[in-house]
């Protein structure tokens, strides 16, 4: 399975913020819509990810306020990245070794989307679910002549 599965069945809707930002509008941004992370693009390319990790840790630093921060200050500016034909194995992986939680999909230089560990784990069990349907189905549609050997034979 690649990232282009799990796109194609989850949507395009894309959330982006500026860098120069207010901190405050992305975080208002983020509950309204009930995301936990915003791509940040400068004049058309990629330049960070903002995640509720990236918000939680600037706010406690910056002693529980927003405040006149930016999105450039809190933000990730070496997110990772993974295309539309990444394997989804290697996204499992690439995720877990960062510990992150969303990864801009990208096509060259333009953003196609971003992927949650939600949309890796729901795709990784609507596939098991699938396989194992599969296999009950196969098992019980056993040919009779196969499934039970002549008692001369036993």
């Amino acid at each position: 399975m690649k990232v282009s599965d799990i796109l194609r069945v989850k949507g395009n809707t894309l959330y982006t913020v500026s860098p120069d930002e207010p901190l405050s509008r992305a975080i208002d941004t983020m509950a309204e819509k009930d995301i936990g992370s915003l791509v940040v693009m400068d004049h058309g390319d990629l330049v960070g990810m903002l995640t509720f990790r990236e918000v939680i840790q600037c706010i406690q630093v910056n002693k529980h306020t927003a405040g006149d921060i930016t999105v450039r200050t809190a933000m990730d500016d070496h997110p990772l990245t993974c295309t539309l034909e990444t394997e989804l194995d290697e996204v499992r992986r690439m995720m877990l070794e960062r510990h992150a939680r969303y990864m801009p999909v990208m096509d060259k230089r333009m953003l196609m989307g971003v992927i949650s560990l939600y949309d890796v784990a729901k795709a990784v069990v609507d596939s098991q679910n699938f396989e194992n349907r599969m296999l009950k189905a196969y098992i019980r549609d056993w040919p009779a002549a196969e499934d039970q050997l002549p008692s001369a034979q036993l």
